[in-house]
Order: structure tokens, then sequence, then C-alpha cells
């Protein structure tokens, strides 16, 4: 797959204790991104942060290393990260999502994988 140009890159903010189904929520996102066919996506862990609660969360307090920030940033052509966004709607995030516009000057995904 080759990506260049105009792209939008997608930004899912959740905590790290989000879950869906008995498994991480971020995890979920992720595999819903691949089985979609999107170009790819990366999980960040926050070391801090905040959100709409105005709650401080921290790895630097042993009792607030809970609900850590994490977010999802997926890139690709505009008309399949908008295709994705119902999979995230049954979800039912509770957090912040993002879609900016970016530019692609490299992208080059490795052939898949033969099993």
């Amino acid at each position: 797959m080759r990506l260049s140009g105009r792209a939008l890159r997608m930004t899912i903010f959740v905590d790290d204790t989000d879950m869906w189904h008995h498994k991480p929520l971020f995890t979920e996102i992720v595999h819903r991104a691949h089985e979609a066919g999107l170009a790819g996506a990366t999980v960040f862990r926050g070391v801090e942060g905040f959100g709409a609660t105005s709650v401080v969360h921290t790895t630097r307090l042993l009792s607030m290393a809970d609900d850590l920030p994490t977010t999802v940033v997926i890139v690709d052509e505009e008309e399949r990260i908008r295709s994705f966004m119902p999979q995230l709607e049954e979800l039912g995030i509770e957090g912040l999502v993002t879609v900016q516009e970016v530019e692609v000057v490299h992208y080059k995904g490795r052939e898949a994988a033969s099993t």
C-alpha cells in the first residue's frame, strides 16, 4: 500500500483502563482499524494528563497511576478515515476524537507477510 499527499490523521484519546468486552479499548480500536484495512494505527501511552473531569493522572503518584491518557493515531485517506468513524460510534468512547488534515510525504507499507 502506498499513501501520499493529502490525508487525515485521526487521534482518539482514551484512558488506558477503558475496556471493551474485557479487553483494553485501545486494543479493540487497533484491531478494528486493521480489519478495516487502514494504513496503520499506533497507540501512545501518556505519563501524565487530564481531560473532561479535570483530574490529573500521573505515573509519579501511585494513587493517580490509573486512567493514564492513551492515544490511538491513525493516518489514511480521507474517505477511509471517514468510513471508519461509525466503528468508533459503536464503541461508545468516553474521550476525545479529533481529525486533522495532514500531508503524507513518505509512506511505504511492507507487503503482507505470507502465512
